[in-house]
């Protein structure tokens, strides 16, 4: 069975998850709430947001997140997925024995 088969929006007013207008207007924020709102009751909203978020450009409220908050994961998880690259690629570049030059000096007679 397909994810979108179970999840809670399934027989609601789409409308609802598709706010229209200023995203910081009183009427907008209250529909953001309340498609949140199905979206924390839902039990493949985690199904939901990997969709959402790997789609890139879509529209409305998917997986209890707007457009504006799954740009700002992907941020998050380019960002990280950058310094975990930098950090192997350092880890690449260190001794392998593991042991510190300065520190493993080796006395002369």
């Amino acid at each position: 069975m397909d994810w979108r088969e179970m999840a809670a929006c399934l027989g609601r007013d789409p409308d609802l998850f598709f706010p229209v207008g200023n995203s910081n207007s009183g009427a907008t924020l209250m529909q953001i709430t309340e498609a949140k709102a199905v979206c924390r009751r839902c039990p493949v909203v985690e199904q939901c947001l990997n969709w959402a978020v790997k789609a890139v450009s879509v529209d409305g409220i998917w997986g209890g997140t707007t457009e504006v908050e799954r740009r700002a994961m992907r941020k998050r998880m380019v960002r990280r997925s950058q310094n975990n690259a930098a950090n192997a690629a350092r880890s690449l570049q260190r001794p392998s024995d593991g042991l510190d030059s300065a520190k493993h000096h080796v006395p002369q007679n």
